[in-house]
């Protein structure tokens, strides 16, 4: 009897240290982005943020139906919009890059058209366009990690 009490003891022992073995700490996901590329986000966030408060600029423009100001708005001031946006998107995480780069993409095409519909003067055509590149604009943001 006691002989089986031994084994018995032994076994519940071996269950002991194999249940607690396996009740360790789990593995956590590495960070999607390092301090760096955060770093460089971030900078480059903050540019492109400045180019969104200046929309509105572009904005008073096409209410005053300032077609040339217009033009050279686009092309001026939101000249370097494109380079920070891909800059962006490149180093952003697969999934996100691809969705931000679609973004970016459709609000240059909307750039494109407020800027054709300055040369053509078509004041409603450029009101849209600016409406939809706002929103394109802000779903951009909206992919960027905050921190």
């Amino acid at each position: 009897m006691s002989r089986y009490r031994s084994i018995l003891a032994g076994i519940l022992a071996l269950i002991t240290v194999f249940v607690v073995s396996c009740g360790g700490p789990q593995a956590s996901e590495p960070p999607l982005y390092s301090q760096i590329q955060l770093e460089r986000i971030q900078e480059y966030k903050a540019d492109i943020q400045s180019f969104r408060a200046r929309m509105s600029e572009l904005e008073s423009l096409i209410q005053e139906r300032d077609w040339i100001d217009v033009g050279n708005f686009i092309h001026g001031p939101l000249g370097d919009l494109r380079r920070d946006m891909g800059f962006v998107a490149r180093n952003l995480d697969p999934q996100d890059a691809k969705a931000a780069r679609n973004k970016a993409k459709e609000l240059f095409v909307h750039l494109e058209t407020i800027d054709r519909a300055a040369t053509e003067a078509n004041y409603s055509l450029a009101l849209n366009n600016y409406a939809e590149a706002l929103a394109d604009f802000d779903a951009f943001l909206n992919q960027l990690p905050n921190s």
